[in-house]
């Protein structure tokens, strides 16, 4: 009787193990797998294709007159439509607002103008109850050492602002362009505030506590499209006419 060596043995129980720890990883074979010999011969192919020169598989076909008819650019990114709503069609802000989408793959102009009604809501909060950490974050450092200056000279005469945001009327883009990497949008904000600045001894200097102002800035925010922070810092403010 012929007798088994061990390591023939022991070899032979470690490819068993290999072949069934295969299977259950790649799963049975389908009639949709194909022959392993068909998979290298393709590869073979293509890899014999680009020694050669430019292979198929990296050129960009161009649609066709009867392709292109039926194709809707908005489909394919429903940000451009967005940006239409924002903007009329064939407008320089409109042609800014796309320049600024090709710059910044994650721009979202939907997003973006949410976004800048609730900074304007928070900032004209944060001014007006002197809380200068917020603002520190939400502005460029040049605008808010300007609006600094202006708390830190309120509170040394002892003055307090009363403050009552209503809500935002219309916001609307007037400017959007790309400076050298650097996305600049700028929106005109129409809003009511109830606004009063007190003496330190609680007497109405400025404004009314009691009526609603109609308010007008104009303020344009900008943001690196090279960097990854994706939040925007106002930069400029005005008062809009």
């Amino acid at each position: 009787m012929q007798s088994f060596d061990p390591f023939t043995i022991a070899i032979l129980v470690a490819a068993i193990v290999v072949l069934l720890k295969l299977r259950s990883i790649l799963g049975q074979k389908t009639g949709h797998q194909e022959d392993l010999t068909d998979i290298f011969e393709r590869e073979k192919q293509k890899r014999q294709a680009r020694d050669d020169g430019p292979s198929a598989d990296n050129v960009v076909k161009l649609p066709t007159r009867s392709q292109g008819d039926g194709v809707d650019a908005d489909e394919k990114d429903p940000r451009l439509k967005q940006i239409d709503k924002i903007a009329k069609p064939r407008t320089k802000i409109n042609k800014g607002l796309k320049e600024i989408l090709a710059a910044d793959p994650a721009f979202n102009p939907k997003e973006f103008m949410a976004g800048a009604d609730m900074a304007y809501e928070m900032i004209v909060n944060a001014f007006a109850q002197g809380d200068t950490k917020s603002l520190g974050n939400l502005f460029s450092p040049e605008v808010f050492e300007g609006f600094k200056l202006v708390i830190d000279d309120r509170e040394s005469r002892g003055e307090t602002v009363k403050s009552t945001f209503i809500g935002i009327d219309e916001s609307q883009v007037q400017m959007a362009e790309v400076k050298s990497y650097e996305a600049h949008i700028t929106i005109k904000f129409i809003s009511q505030i109830v606004s009063a600045t007190l003496d330190k001894e609680g007497v109405v200097i400025e404004g009314d506590d009691k009526d609603i102002s109609r308010v007008k800035d104009v303020w344009t925010f900008a943001r690196d499209t090279r960097n990854n922070d994706p939040n925007w810092k106002l930069v400029a403010t005005e008062a809009g006419a």
